[in-house]
């Protein structure tokens, strides 16, 4: 064997201290190093490689932190991270539709509303999936898309808000809080086909929850529900996207094409 198969790597022309992948015999230990950095550092492997995309994927992992930094130990989606990713997807022209990935325990009220607001307001065709759970804020952010789905065996939890840390016992916190939760209310029931009184029974029921009041409210029932549109997963979830931003190809400021 020539002595230019056997070599792994030679040095790249203008990079001090680096080498070009090898051309006959791939540097398996190389490899496993980079991918075992990678997980270290950002917590996930590398994405298949199969072009660009034109659709942005963004999860919501974990709870959902606002103003308050949540401890080290918490997993958690931080919305000051969120925003400047929807507004980059929204001026982004290579990217035509998003799918939005849930799988979260809630957290932030008002972190939840704005992130769920956001998502509303895109131009591009929206999809959302609830897979594990979308519970407490993470509803209205699940029924903000076009279109959501929820996976067979995932929940949501709808319950009252709740407050933390110092509460004044007096008639304006009770008002403030009932605000906040009218916000909630008024959001999910204009993005979604349950009713205001539908959604608000399954807020205040008593018994479901273990110390709690509220519902725990599985896929399919969410569909029956009206709270989300179909009982479904990530292949359900594209091929519904993607038939949409074909729809959408086809509209022009002049009408629609034949």
């Amino acid at each position: 064997m020539d002595n230019d198969q056997v070599n792994t790597g030679t040095k790249k022309a203008g990079w001090s201290g680096e080498t070009e992948a090898p051309s006959i015999i791939p540097n398996e230990g190389g490899k496993q190093a980079a991918v075992t950095e990678t997980i270290q550092q950002l917590g996930q492997t590398g994405l298949p490689n199969g072009g660009e995309s034109n659709v942005f994927c963004m999860t919501i992992i974990g709870q959902i932190e606002g103003h308050i930094v949540l401890p080290p130990q918490n997993k958690t989606t931080k919305y000051e991270h969120m925003i400047p990713q929807l507004v980059a997807a929204e001026q982004n022209p290579r990217i035509e539709g998003l799918l939005i990935i849930l799988n979260t325990v809630g957290g932030d009220v008002e972190a939840g509303l704005a992130i769920a607001e956001m998502i509303a307001s895109l131009s591009k065709p929206t999809v959302t999936v609830v897979i594990g759970g979308g519970h407490s804020i993470g509803v209205p952010i699940a029924v903000a898309a076009d279109h959501s789905f929820i996976a067979e065996s995932a929940t949501m939890t709808i319950h009252p808000i709740r407050m933390s840390g110092l509460v004044i016992g007096v008639p304006q916190t009770f008002e403030y809080m009932e605000k906040m939760q009218e916000r909630v209310v008024r959001f999910v029931t204009s993005h979604s086909e349950i009713t205001e009184e539908m959604f608000k029974d399954l807020m205040f029921k008593t018994g479901e929850l273990n110390r709690d009041i509220g519902t725990a409210v599985s896929g399919s029932d969410a569909v029956k529900y009206g709270l989300m549109n179909e009982v479904g997963g990530i292949g359900q979830a594209l091929s519904r996207l993607n038939s949409m931003i074909a729809e959408r190809k086809t509209i022009h400021p002049g009408g629609i094409t034949q």
